[in-house]
Order: C-alpha cells, then sequence, then structure tokens
C-alpha cells in the first residue's frame, strides 16, 4: 500500500490473483472520445473484485473531474448539433447526491450502475455501454460509446441517448464498425435484462456501504499512464 501523495491511498493489486481488496481506493477513468486524454475520472472504493465481477461505490462528496466546454459551459447546456465540435477542457467538482454502485464483469463491454433516491429508495439500474475495462496498478479505464440503457425496478427498460449517439456518429466520434458493436453490445445487455441475468437478479438494490468507508480523495496526477498490475 503507497501513499498517493495527495491523500488519496493508492492500492496496488497484489499477489498472484491481481484483485483489489475490499474497501480498497482506486480510480475508475473514461477517455474523451476519439482521443487519448482522460477526461472523466472518479475515484471510488471497491466493494467486491474477483474473478467475476468488480464492484465500486462513488460517495456522495467524492471530488471528481469531468468535461466541460472551454468557456465552463457544461456538456450537456450545449446544443447537441456542437455538444461534440465544440473545444473542451476539464475541471474539478463533486459528485452531489447519492452515491452510485457501479458493477462490471471482465472483458464485457457495459458495466450496470444502481441510482437511489434520498434515503436508501431504489431509483433504477443504468447500463453503460463502453469498452470493457482495461485495469491497471491504480485503477481501471475505459471509453464511453455515448448509448445506454435504463432499467427501473419493474424491469422494464429503455433506450437513453440514442440521440447523442447518432450526433458522434455524425461528427465521426464513432465509425461504422463501432456503432455495429455499440449496437451489438446493447442487444446483449437488453438479453441480459429480459432473461433477468446478473446482476439484476442479485439484490444489489439491498447493498449498503461501510459507514467506516472513508470518501476517497482525488489524487493530483489523475490523469497518470496506466502502470502494469503487481505479480
Amino acid at each position: 500500500m503507497a501513499d498517493g501523495g495527495s491523500g488519496t491511498t493508492e492500492v496496488e493489486a497484489g499477489g498472484s490473483t491481481g484483485f483489489w481488496a475490499p474497501g480498497s481506493q482506486i480510480l475508475w477513468r473514461y477517455r474523451e472520445n476519439a482521443g487519448r486524454r482522460f477526461h472523466i475520472v472518479r475515484p471510488v472504493t471497491v466493494v467486491r473484485d474477483d474473478e467475476r465481477l468488480l464492484a465500486v461505490w462513488l460517495a456522495p462528496g467524492t471530488e471528481c473531474v469531468k468535461p466541460v466546454l472551454s468557456d465552463g459551459t457544461a456538456v450537456h447546456a450545449e446544443p447537441l448539433r456542437t455538444r461534440y465540435t465544440k473545444p473542451r477542457t476539464v475541471v474539478r467538482d463533486r459528485w452531489f447526491g447519492t452515491g452510485v454502485l457501479k458493477l462490471a464483469r471482465p472483458g464485457e463491454p457495459w458495466s450496470v450502475w444502481l441510482f437511489w433516491e434520498p434515503g436508501w429508495r431504489f431509483k433504477n439500474w443504468y447500463v453503460n455501454l463502453e469498452e470493457p475495462l482495461a485495469r491497471w496498478a491504480g485503477g481501471v479505464d475505459s471509453e464511453d460509446h455515448f448509448l445506454d440503457i435504463s432499467v427501473h425496478p419493474d424491469r422494464s427498460w429503455h433506450w437513453r441517448d440514442e440521440d447523442e449517439f447518432a450526433q458522434a456518429r455524425r461528427d465521426g466520434l464513432v465509425d461504422e464498425e463501432l456503432a455495429g458493436r455499440v449496437r451489438r453490445a446493447g442487444e446483449a445487455a437488453v438479453e441480459v435484462i429480459r432473461a433477468w441475468g446478473p446482476p439484476f437478479r442479485d439484490a444489489w438494490q439491498n447493498w449498503r456501504p461501510d459507514p467506516s468507508w472513508a470518501v476517497p480523495s482525488l489524487p493530483e496526477d489523475w490523469d497518470r499512464t496506466p502502470a502494469p498490475l503487481s505479480s
């Protein structure tokens, strides 16, 4: 266990398994689309990590990195036709509201996020279509694929952000090959939803974070080059 230099504990996966212990603090990062920089970075706490599942907790009040337009305008405040073509930068901000439980199975091109209303009233699952997570010593990296699926407690579901997915294609951020992969991944996720497979059937909505966990800090070198996992 090594100090990350800014109050964050960077926990490298140790031993032959390469898994993080519950309570470890890691980074969950996304690269910009059709680029190399990291533009979304969220410090999270590991809930479970094994050969079948990585589960992490994004706590309320966590300092994160998010993209904004160069003039400071929020991305989603910009009209869709220019949302992906105007210059961007990144800012530090905090995750407000309730926390988020993120679940990802190794090699799967999506992760499943659980949201709650205040008072731990379960709201919904959110299937985030993305590149399969790439593990490194300080966390996991991916690239978001715009298209998502919302799944409700009654097991109904609907596509989300189809307009953003279409605009990203028009703007050259998603080519035909990637678009096909994303659609196939979405259809595969829908089959899991219809069959009520994992993680939807696994009662994660009843999970609660360990009250002793501290809110992770955002390290100054949040955009560092991924270091390999210890072996």
